[in-house]
C-alpha cells in the first residue's frame, strides 16, 4: 500500500475489563482512546456493519472523489469486541461496511488492508482486480 499512498496504521491497547466495567463502560474508554488519535480536519471513516456497503470498485472510486476533494487525511477506524461509543459514531463522517456478517477486529484489520490495496491498483488500472479500472473507464468516457 506505501507503494501507492501514505498508510499509517495506529493499534490502541485492548481495554480490559476486570468486571468492574459494563459493556457500554468499555465502549466510552475505548472509544477516548480512539478519539485521542483522531484529528480535527481528519476526514473519519469507521468500520461498523451500520454502514454502507461498496463493491471493491464502487470502494475504490470513493476513494478517488475522497483524494479529489483534497481531503488532508482519511482515517479509517475498526472497533472492538462490543462496537463504538456513541462519541465515536459523532465524530465518523461516513460508516463502512464490509459485510453483514461480524468478524473480529483482528480479521477485518487484514480483510480492509487487502481492499485498499485492491483500491489503489484499481485507482491505477493495475491487472490486480479482475475487471476494467476505474483509470481505463475514465480513459474511455465512462464510468
Amino acid at each position: 500500500i506505501r507503494h501507492y499512498t501514505p498508510i499509517r496504521i495506529v493499534e490502541i491497547p485492548d481495554v480490559k475489563n476486570s468486571g468492574k466495567q459494563n459493556v457500554n463502560q468499555q465502549r466510552i474508554a475505548e472509544g477516548v482512546l480512539i478519539l485521542k488519535n483522531i484529528k480535527s480536519d481528519d476526514f473519519v471513516i469507521a468500520l461498523d456493519d451500520k454502514g454502507k456497503q461498496y463493491t471493491s470498485m464502487e470502494f475504490a472510486d470513493s476513494i478517488d472523489k475522497l483524494n479529489n476533494n483534497s481531503i488532508k487525511q482519511v482515517v479509517f477506524v475498526i472497533g472492538g469486541a462490543y462496537g463504538f461509543s456513541e462519541d465515536v459514531y459523532a465524530r465518523a463522517d461516513r460508516l463502512l461496511s464490509l459485510s453483514k456478517m461480524t468478524f473480529s477486529h483482528q480479521i477485518i484489520r487484514s480483510i480492509f488492508l487487502e481492499q485498499i490495496y485492491r483500491a489503489m491498483t484499481i485507482l491505477r488500472g493495475e491487472p490486480y482486480h479482475h475487471e476494467e479500472s476505474l483509470l481505463v473507464n475514465k480513459e474511455k468516457g465512462r464510468k
